[in-house]
């Protein structure tokens, strides 16, 4: 591919908006290797689908020759971002967050080279700054243009409190981006204050602006935006059988969507398989190549080949799978074997799969969370979920 053509497929696709998309272009055709950062905050022990999307495009970037930052944000995590919050999100405890970190590193790394990039914890700055410096940092912005965000005026309309704390978020994020110095920024839109507040502060320490590229927010399972604390994720360290299948219960209007933000599928492929759907083509074959790609992406293809066939048994034909998972539970009721044995991340998340007819005993569906499992009984969450109770 001639580099105009990677140029021009690098700014456009998974890129919601570009300030200043004609800096950019100029910088990227010249030979300067520019800095790219993104940083995200370690509120959850696992990176989803949804994280990709910036992710990918930090490769991209690398791809054609240039730096890559990595930021944890330990320190604003800590603090807790609101930018997609229609109410205050809690401070979490600093012990919590140390342990959502622990793998970070290793998950960004199934997409991007960390032996080309530089990876950051932001506390190695953050803790180090003054009264003094943030008063000053603060100076630069007004009230006014933080509460007229639009998720931020909607809780003020609503009568919903708002802390102080909230407003100093963009400063620390901004603050990352002036010590690395960054020609270029990656994030949602719906960081796009936050990043804009990167720019502000590079020109009060007298950096040249970064560069910033948004990209789209990703539907999670059940087509609202993919979030951690929706519970509707897709996971970079889900297993093979549980990625396919999650993908596969997809609704069918985001076939292309996922192929288009979360692979690298050429886009003539892409487009081929949007006219097989609109000609007729069952989306569920299609969808099958997109399962069968993801987790080729994040696993291998020897997985991603086992995964198909695993579903296609124990979905498609209705099957029982003789290989699943074995567990000795130490409490035998429903609620606690789903808990124990990982199928849900809470004792709520099991009540609430229970009321929603969600998981089955021996093929027969329970809905009592007080219900008594026997020994030798196979549990089955969801449509390909098993576990055999030992």
């Amino acid at each position: 591919m001639k580099k105009e053509d990677k140029i021009k497929e690098i700014l456009s696709r998974g890129v919601e908006e570009i300030i200043d998309k004609k800096s950019l272009e100029k910088k990227l055709k010249t030979k300067k290797k520019l800095i790219l950062k993104l940083g995200i905050d370690p509120t959850s022990p696992n990176l989803h689908l949804g994280r990709s999307i910036p992710l990918l495009k930090l490769r991209d970037f690398q791809k054609m020759g240039h730096k890559i930052v990595f930021i944890i944000g330990d320190f604003t995590g800590v603090i807790g971002d609101t930018s997609d919050k229609d109410s205050e999100r809690p401070m979490l405890d600093e012990k919590k967050v140390q342990e959502n970190l622990k793998d970070y590193k290793k998950q960004a790394g199934k997409i991007i080279d960390l032996s080309k990039a530089d990876v950051y914890c932001n506390s190695k700055w953050l803790k180090k700054l003054t009264y003094l410096e943030i008063t000053k940092q603060a100076n630069n912005f007004s009230l006014n243009e933080f509460i007229s965000r639009e998720n931020i005026s909607k809780r003020l309309n609503q009568g919903k409190r708002i802390s102080l704390r909230e407003l100093l978020y963009p400063l620390m994020q901004g603050y990352d981006s002036v010590m690395i110095n960054s020609d270029v920024e990656v994030g949602g839109t719906d960081q796009r204050f936050n990043l804009l507040t990167g720019r502000s502060l590079q020109k009060y320490y007298n950096q040249e602006p970064q560069d910033i590229i948004t990209n789209p927010l990703i539907e999670g399972l059940d087509g609202e935006k993919m979030s951690s604390s929706k519970g509707n994720t897709i996971n970079l360290t889900d297993k093979p059988d549980d990625m396919f299948g999650k993908v596969m219960s997809l609704k069918d209007d985001l076939i292309i969507r996922y192929f288009t933000l979360l692979t690298r599928v050429e886009m003539k492929e892409v487009k081929k398989y949007e006219k097989a759907i609109k000609d007729g083509e069952n989306p569920r074959n299609i969808k099958i190549m997109l399962a069968k790609e993801i987790v080729r992406m994040y696993h291998s293809e020897k997985e991603a080949i086992k995964a198909e066939k695993y579903f296609i048994e124990t979905f498609s034909k209705k099957q029982t799978p003789e290989e699943m998972p074995e567990i000795k539970p130490k409490e035998y009721d429903i609620i606690s074997i789903l808990h124990e044995s990982g199928l849900v991340s809470s004792r709520g998340e099991a009540r609430r799969v229970l009321s929603q007819k969600g998981v089955k005993v021996n093929g027969k569906v329970v809905i009592d969370g007080n219900y008594k499992v026997v020994k030798k009984s196979v549990v089955q969450k969801g449509k390909i979920k098993f576990l055999r109770i030992l």
